[in-house]
This record gives structure tokens, C-alpha cells and sequence, in this order.
């Protein structure tokens, strides 16, 4: 078959014409989706509310206040736990929301703490579903632990629990991470010395980043393995040792920051940096090393360097 030009320029513009419709449907499409889709900070705003209903709840628990146990719950809900007895088999226990305030509220001689690990949270509408990693202390005595779920609905006074189904146990319970934090910086400080570069750098995340002391020493990741393989190759890289340490916690345990004084050949530095869980292990996300000068010698340090002539 033969096609003439004239032919030929129809049949390609009919052509462009369809791309133009299908790109302008693409374009409305993705209006309509972001006019639908709720803004992100909205989203972090109703996790944030739930979060805080639940907070409110084990706060009340720790306050020994009933009331602000109460006001938690839609109404006086049953809730459920699930366990083995001591010889293996499955048990359930129920518990309504009214028989629990009062014996939150009831006088004992040793705090109940019950301490929330982590927080994922899925929100349709009014309905909320949270799962929680928890252990419950008696005093400082470790009591149980496992996970609860919560389901929430969002009524014209905000969020409110309107079932509750927990799991407990008395093995393999987590505890605050912080004696695990120290460990891993520990360790990742005694990798440097020996001049385990597997471990060091293990202990970083993929997207990691070293700031050294010399104005220039901005690493990331993988630049810092290049540039600092000829210490590595030798018995140690370099030698610092913790001198001490203070780590903090964000809410739902997945974030750390840290600070730290270290005895170095440079004398004593200070350390900075952020750690956080990637692929369910933490990981160092950001470090910052620096030289510390006594005030009053901050003069001669400024004419040393040239700031001051």
C-alpha cells in the first residue's frame, strides 16, 4: 500500500493528537489523585494523635489515675489477653475497661510501667489499627512482655480505643535499647584500634556520614572507606577510647542521638552523631568528631590557626 504525503501528515497528526489527550489524562490524573490523597503533614498529624491516646493511657496507668485511664476507651470495652499457662496451653483473659481503672487506681506499693517500644500505625478514615512492642515492670522488676493491638475510632472527642488484644511472656523481652546502643559504639570505636574495617564500617549506615576534625572532612560512606584504607591496612587505624557517653531516645525507640567524650592521641575530643534502625538493625546515620580547647587558651589556638593575627 502506498500512502501520499498528505496522506501521511493526517495519519501522524491524528497520531499526536492521541499522545497530547493520554498526556493531558496523565496530568489530570495526577491532580485528581493529589486533591484525594491527604497532605503528608496531615497524615503525620493523625498518627501523632493516636500515638498520643495511647501514651495517654500507660501514662495514666504509671499516674495511677483512673480517670485518665477511662478517658482512653470508647466506653467500657472489653479487653483481651492472650498466653500460655505454665504447662503450654493457650489461655485467654478478659478484662473490662471499668474493673481495669480501678485497680490502676487502686493503691500498690510498686509502680506499674509499661513501656512501648515501637509504634506502627495504619489509619483509614476513622478507623485506626496500632501494634506495639511493650514490657511491663513491677518497680524495676521486669514483669512480662510482648505486643498489643489496638484498634481505634475517631469520634468528635478525637481518637478513642475500641479494642484491645495483648500477648504476653516472660522470655525473649526487650528492654531499653540504650545498653545496646553503648555496645555497638563500643565496639565500633574498638574496631577502629584493631583495624577491623568490616566491623567499622559495618557499623555504619549505607548512606552514612563522617565529619572528621579538619575543616574539609565531610565523608560520606563509601569515600571513607577509600580514603581511609591506608590506616586500615595497618595493626590499627586509630585509637579512641569512650570516655563517657550519653545517649537519647525518640518516642517510638527508632531514632537515637548521641554524645561523647574520647581519650585520642589529639587529647580529648568530643563526638557527636545520630543512629537509626535500617533493615532492623541500628546503624550509625551521622558522626562528628571535633578537637576540644580550653577556653582560656583559645586565644593562642586563633593566632595558631591565623584566625587572630
Amino acid at each position: 500500500m502506498v500512502y501520499s504525503t498528505e496522506s501521511f501528515h493526517r495519519s501522524t497528526f491524528r497520531i499526536i493528537l492521541k499522545i497530547i489527550k493520554i498526556e493531558e489524562m496523565k496530568n489530570y490524573l495526577i491532580i485528581f489523585a493529589l486533591f484525594i490523597m491527604p497532605p503528608l503533614s496531615q497524615a503525620q498529624d493523625e498518627q501523632a494523635a493516636v500515638i498520643k491516646v495511647i501514651e495517654s493511657l500507660f501514662d495514666g496507668m504509671r499516674a495511677s489515675d483512673s480517670l485518665v485511664v477511662k478517658s482512653a476507651f470508647l466506653g467500657n470495652i472489653t479487653m483481651k489477653s492472650v498466653f500460655e499457662d505454665n504447662e503450654g496451653t493457650p489461655q485467654m483473659k478478659e478484662v473490662n475497661v471499668a474493673a481495669f481503672a480501678k485497680a490502676v487506681g487502686t493503691p500498690h506499693d510498686q509502680l506499674w510501667d509499661e513501656k512501648i517500644w515501637s509504634y506502627e500505625v495504619q489509619i483509614d478514615g476513622l478507623l485506626a489499627s496500632v501494634w506495639t512492642d511493650y514490657t511491663f515492670y513491677l518497680g524495676d522488676k521486669l514483669s512480662h512482655c510482648g505486643v498489643n493491638n489496638f484498634q481505634l475510632q475517631n469520634t468528635r472527642n478525637g481518637w478513642k480505643i475500641i479494642q484491645l488484644v495483648d500477648t504476653r511472656r516472660k522470655i525473649n523481652c526487650k528492654e531499653s535499647p540504650k545498653s545496646e546502643l553503648n555496645t555497638l559504639l563500643d565496639n565500633w570505636h574498638k574496631a577502629a584500634g584493631t583495624a577491623d574495617e568490616d566491623a567499622f564500617f559495618g557499623s555504619i549506615g549505607k548512606n552514612g556520614i563522617y565529619i572528621g576534625t579538619d575543616k574539609t572532612e565531610r565523608w560520606e560512606k563509601s569515600v571513607f572507606e577509600v580514603w581511609s584504607k591506608e590506616y586500615f591496612d595497618k595493626e590499627s587505624a586509630w585509637d579512641f577510647t569512650p570516655i563517657e557517653r550519653e545517649i537519647y531516645l525518640s518516642k517510638d525507640y527508632k531514632v537515637a542521638w548521641f554524645n561523647e567524650t574520647l581519650d585520642t592521641w589529639m587529647g580529648v575530643c568530643r563526638g557527636s552523631g545520630v543512629l537509626e534502625k535500617e533493615d532492623g538493625e541500628w546503624k550509625i546515620q551521622h558522626y562528628h568528631l571535633s578537637v576540644t580547647i580550653d577556653n582560656d587558651l583559645i586565644k593562642g589556638f586563633m593566632k595558631l590557626t591565623g584566625v587572630e593575627k
